[in-house]
């Protein structure tokens, strides 16, 4: 039997087994940086004392990371012992853990999904099979390792399809969403004995309400099991804060799910906005008040479906080392303490 026709019933009992829904927002931040960071020498310092990058970020209130893994990266230090080693670092001060599989070599996101080297030249039911299989050895990798994720994104900023060009849409959602549930289904089975992790849907259209309900309506139509809708918001590119307020109420009302910002940033160095005005000052305290707002507009999401943000990425360094929350030296920067105020006493 082929696996995309095997797949459902692999999903039976999908609700049964998963987590329990968390109460708590989520304070996330993506560090897949991190760890290369601190391996090659960077000293992260907050009031000028030096400290691991993970024990700032908790000190600071946050209590989830993100981790992508790529399937055999080349250039990149994403590879699943990585990932496994810092999440084992997240896990053990308290942080849950949001596993972000981009099915690539690479980076995957709307303008490009590339398969993976080694799947290349497959058919669509190999390919099928390789993300079942991948999937699941994956999870059961980080089962025995202590790390299962809480969350899993099958797939990263997914809008426009995965693996291209079989999967790519508006052309082949049929192929497309044989490799949703492959995945989904990858994550419940290397789940064993465990609860399985909660199941993120993960596209680009934070300020988008027209693209969202195109996408998730299409999507709803094939019964993907899903938990949580993933959202990427970056105001150079996808609206405004109001654009962003407009969409998260649609999908509240619309789809009832708990809803994150999955991908947020904002530069404290002129970057984004040198030719026309920014929402904010593209300055360390203007970097701040963007994270105090963006936050108070998803916390403000209908019946509380608002469930967290997520900033990319805390230790980003080279051309995107605006978006950090470190300066050159490692200083932290006014962002970190954002979240002060509701969680220190």
């Amino acid at each position: 039997m082929r696996i995309a026709a095997a797949i459902p019933l692999l999903l039976l009992g999908f609700g049964a087994g998963a987590r329990a829904q968390s109460s708590e927002y989520a304070v996330g931040a993506d560090v897949s940086f991190l760890k290369a960071a601190e391996d090659s020498g960077k000293v992260f310092k907050d009031n000028g004392q030096a400290k691991p990058g993970l024990q700032i970020l908790r000190d600071h209130g946050y209590n989830w990371v993100r981790l992508r893994v790529f399937c055999a990266p080349k250039e990149l230090p994403n590879n699943l012992q990585y990932t496994i080693a810092t999440a084992q670092a997240a896990k053990a001060l308290g942080f849950h853990f949001l596993l972000d599989f981009h099915y690539s070599d690479t980076w995957a996101d709307p303008g490009k999904q590339f398969i993976p080297v080694a799947w290349q030249g497959m058919t669509h039911a190999q390919l099928v099979q390789a993300v079942f299989e991948y999937t699941r050895d994956t999870i059961a990798a980080m089962r025995a390792a202590g790390v299962l994720p809480d969350m899993v994104q099958v797939g990263n900023e997914i809008t426009n399809g995965m693996l291209w060009p079989d999967g790519k849409l508006p052309d082949n959602w049929d192929h497309f969403v044989d490799f949703l549930q492959a995945g989904i289904a990858g994550v419940r089975v290397g789940s064993a004995d465990q609860p399985m992790p909660r199941i993120m849907i993960h596209i680009d259209r934070g300020g988008d309400a027209i693209r969202t309900k195109y996408f998730f309506d299409k999507l709803n139509s094939y019964h993907v099991p899903y938990d949580v809708i993933g959202q990427s918001y970056y105001p150079w590119w996808h609206g405004s804060l109001n654009d962003l307020r407009e969409n998260l109420n649609f999908m509240a009302d619309e789809y009832k799910k708990p809803i994150i910002v999955v991908e947020t940033a904002y530069c404290w160095t002129a970057t984004n906005y040198t030719k026309k005005p920014g929402p904010f000052p593209e300055t360390p305290d203007g970097q701040a008040q963007f994270l105090d707002e963006l936050n108070r507009v998803v916390r403000e999401t209908p019946d509380g479906l608002g469930a967290g943000v997520f900033w990319w990425e805390p230790a980003v360094s080279g051309p995107l080392g605006s978006r950090s929350f470190f300066d050159a030296d490692g200083n932290a920067l006014p962002v970190v303490r954002v979240f002060d105020k509701f969680t220190l006493h």
